[in-house]
């Protein structure tokens, strides 16, 4: 091979590994890019955050009947998710699911933030990461049972119930409290809506609701024919030091964390939240919730 031909194939050896390590550089600079994006960066570049409820949990969440589109969905958590959104500087756009789906978005990450009356337990920590509390039981009632009316001198507590059918939302703190502080029952199911459980003890499908105790006293104040009332004297043991309502959050997205929870303590210590939870809470009432 003469000199020339060895310096033209070297040259050209030489133009095709640069090409080469160009394309690699430029790919590798584009995964560290897409990696450095984390979750509120990508919230404000595409100019909305996506919030999933399950809009049947009044006065958190809830649907307002002679409305339409987003605008249907109205709660206290709704005004905090605006709030939220307004924060950010970008559209709020809600996703309506069944709770047990809430949680489960959340846990694999489809949606930015899950409001929706959340309750703290230690598996939905290790599944998603949780803000501070920003709305505590200490201002309500907590959670205890709904039963009829009719069946109140036999039914004073949770050992009372070892030949009755008890109901609890799926997913649930409620549910949770049903398998750690009920010792017996004849049955447990498990229902998608809070409400549901109303239903099926009102229509004698049930005995006993595992229940958030004011907003089972908002559907009582709502349907007063419902024959149904919440046992006197009784609430579930709760554990106080992880007391406290809180959005969740993808695991891992610790800057959005961050955000929601500087967010929560301006809700907290303004008494903005406690103001719109009042607020809703006249407002089911008159749509009769």
């Amino acid at each position: 091979m003469s000199g020339q031909k060895k310096i033209t194939k070297l040259i050209t050896i030489l133009l095709l590994t640069a090409i080469v390590l160009g394309v690699i550089s430029g790919c590798t600079s584009s995964a560290t890019k897409a990696e450095s994006t984390n979750r509120l960066d990508a919230i404000k570049e595409r100019g909305y955050l996506e919030v999933v409820m399950e809009p049947y949990f009044a006065p958190y969440e809830f649907i307002d009947p002679s409305k339409e589109g987003q605008e249907q969905y109205v709660g206290s958590d709704v005004e905090f998710a605006k709030y939220i959104a307004d924060k950010f500087g970008v559209e709020l756009r809600i996703v309506p699911l069944e709770f047990g789906a809430v949680l489960s978005s959340i846990t694999d990450g489809k949606y930015d933030l899950a409001i929706s009356a959340l309750a703290y337990t230690p598996a939905r920590a290790e599944a998603m990461n949780m803000s501070k509390g920003y709305y505590f039981s200490k201002d309500n009632p907590g959670y205890g049972l709904l039963i009829r009316k009719e069946d109140a001198s036999e039914i004073k507590g949770p050992e009372d119930i070892k030949d009755k059918i008890i109901v609890a939302q799926s997913g649930s703190l409620q549910e949770m409290f049903v398998n750690e502080q009920v010792p017996e029952y004849k049955e447990f199911k498990r229902v998608s809506a809070t409400t549901d459980g109303f239903l099926m003890v009102q229509e004698n499908k049930a005995d006993v609701c595992s229940v958030s105790i004011a907003m089972a006293q908002l559907y009582i104040d709502a349907n007063p024919n419902a024959g149904l009332m919440i046992v006197e004297n009784f609430e579930f043991e709760f554990d106080e030091s992880v007391d406290g309502t809180r959005v969740g959050i993808p695991l891992g997205e610790d800057e959005l964390t961050e955000e929601i929870n500087k967010i929560v303590d301006e809700v907290v210590s303004t008494g903005l939240y406690e103001k719109w939870y009042m607020e809703y809470t006249e407002y089911a009432k008159s749509l009769g919730l």
